[in-house]
């Protein structure tokens, strides 16, 4: 195995968030709060199981956490106060889930990373709960072992509601995985790392209208797995921790005291083909990295602490543990890297602003692409972003995951090669290639996952074509639905409803397009599709 020991974050310094200025808030801890142990979210037990089908009930609700000292702070959960337990399924189960939404407010369930039919399934703005109700969804898993995510995303209410509390690991398991020799001693030697940052008000409460920022929303207190200042208590020689970028903006820069080596073995949606040792690991919005630390020149008594740029967040307390010899193979995983189809335009995405794709605002009925199942296409998606007060923005694609080919022109990075992707940074200015298939129909979402930029339209919509059956229809969600619905729980107005970056003039910037803008926005689409199908 190559020994070679990557000593950067990959990405551009000047790139970072912290450079621009814009809305960026430093890391501290809370007056008064003492380290205490990390919270692992206990596993979600199924209802039933039997054979190759597995029963779970996911629901949505209202709770209180003691996060500070002081009040309690009232949050949303998945079958839990905060976040939510985390959901084990198996390659090759069918997958049974009865989802039931006790919040006062409409929600949607986001299987982010997982290939599920869309839109319903999927769990995007077209699929919502509404307060009291319980929907049936079923759906096979056909895919590699993955941390995965379950998260809220009502259009355009996606970040408030992942701001209260609602997301939750999803984890795949795989024979493949069983084979490795990892640690996989869930919560001994496996612990996921949820990072989030939260802003803290009045008797502790969250108040997302307070801090609504349209380029994204920093706050100061970070949140691992919903804890303020965690430790760990290390009594195995190597662990395994999974990070998932859980924050609405905030990219997490993290290393190591004494730039301890952190060995990244798994990407959004597989393991990497082979290991990749680094001293300094970026984690965006959404995004999900697993690496192994070898605590090994430590002793018992021992701290060791992991940082975000130079702030502290997790500590590591050193107890006794035995020797591990255990060593990685080169091969973790074999990625199927079909060829792509030499009939397919090159598709050509750009990200523009912070609220555009492709110089469009979302529309909720709108369908800007449309692709066959299973075709492997390219994609180029483009950050347009100025160098001098851009930012990085992390791209997601929902039913799919695909390769990284290329970063302008040149190699992707060490730890985006051989492994499935969901979520990827785009630095200002650059172009990623990625390839990308959808193994299965429907309408799926494709967006900046900096949560406050997809609510603000920064989003675009593409259908997935059965050449079996092409005129297949999906009914889709449409703005004053969604709005009057809002209203109606929250008992005002629909003109009162606060929909962040869609309420502006009569809520005509985001989804609910005036018929100048539909003539508009199809002349654009028209030509979007022409200049890639030219292109190719």
């Amino acid at each position: 195995m190559s020994e070679k020991i990557y000593t950067n974050y990959f990405y551009d310094e000047a790139d970072f968030d912290k450079n621009h200025g814009m809305g960026y808030k430093p890391l501290t801890i809370p007056e008064g709060v003492t380290a205490q142990p990390l919270a692992v979210p206990p596993v979600l037990e199924p209802d039933k199981v039997e054979g190759d089908d597995i029963w779970f009930t996911i629901e949505s609700q209202e709770g209180e956490s003691q996060i500070l000292p002081g009040a309690k702070t009232k949050t949303w959960g998945y079958n839990a106060g905060l976040l939510g337990k985390t959901m084990v399924v198996k390659k090759g189960q069918r997958v049974h889930v009865k989802l039931k939404n006790s919040l006062p407010v409409l929600t949607t369930y986001h299987w982010h990373g997982m290939e599920v039919p869309g839109p319903y399934e999927d769990g995007s703005c077209h699929a919502p709960v509404y307060p009291g109700e319980e929907k049936e969804i079923t759906f096979t898993v056909k895919q590699p072992a993955a941390l995965t995510w379950l998260h809220a995303h009502p259009c355009p209410s996606t970040a408030m509601q992942v701001w209260m509390g609602l997301a939750m690991g999803v984890v795949v398991t795989d024979d493949n995985e069983s084979r490795l020799p990892i640690p996989k001693s869930y919560g001994v030697d496996e612990f996921p790392i949820i990072l989030q940052d939260r802003t803290f008000h009045e008797e502790n409460q969250l108040d997302y209208r307070k801090d609504y920022d349209p380029m994204g929303i920093f706050a100061e207190t970070p949140l691992i797995n919903g804890v303020v200042k965690p430790y760990i208590d290390v009594t195995t020689q190597k662990v395994r921790l999974l990070y998932l970028g859980g924050s609405n903006r905030r990219e997490w820069r993290l290393h190591f005291d004494d730039d301890l080596v952190m060995t990244q073995i798994a990407g959004d949606d597989s393991f990497l083909e082979h290991p990749v040792k680094m001293t300094k690991l970026l984690v965006g919005p959404g995004e999900r990295l697993q690496v192994i630390v070898d605590f090994s020149g430590y002793k018992e008594g021992d701290v060791v602490n992991l940082y975000t740029d130079d702030f502290k967040l997790v500590e590591f307390r050193i107890h006794k543990f035995e020797k591990d010899d255990s060593k990685l193979p080169f091969k973790l995983f074999t990625p199927d890297d079909r060829p792509v189809n030499p009939n397919a335009p090159i598709r050509k995405i750009t990200m523009d602003d912070h609220d555009k794709i492709n110089g469009m605002r979302y529309a909720m009925e709108r369908i800007d692409m449309t692709q066959e199942l299973n075709s492997v296409e390219y994609w180029d998606v483009t950050n347009t972003n100025p160098k001098s007060h851009g930012m990085l923005h992390p791209f997601h694609i929902h039913g799919a995951h695909f390769l990284v080919v290329s970063r302008n022109g040149h190699d992707p990075y060490p730890n985006e090669m051989g492994v499935y992707k969901d979520t990827i940074e785009v630095a200002p200015q650059e172009t990623v290639r990625l390839k990308v298939y959808f193994p299965q129909v429907g309408v799926f979402m494709y967006h900046c996952h900096i949560i406050e930029h997809e609510d603000a339209g920064m989003m675009a919509q593409i259908q997935i074509i059965d050449p079996k059956d092409p005129d297949k229809k999906f009914k889709l969600m449409d703005m004053e639905t969604i709005t009057n619905a809002f209203a109606q729980e929250m008992g005002i107005k629909p003109s009162e409803v606060f929909m962040p970056g869609m309420d502006v003039e009569d809520m005509d910037m985001g989804c609910a397009f005036h018929e100048a803008e539909k003539v508009v926005s199809k002349k654009l689409v028209d030509q979007v599709s022409a200049a890639s199908k030219h292109h190719h």
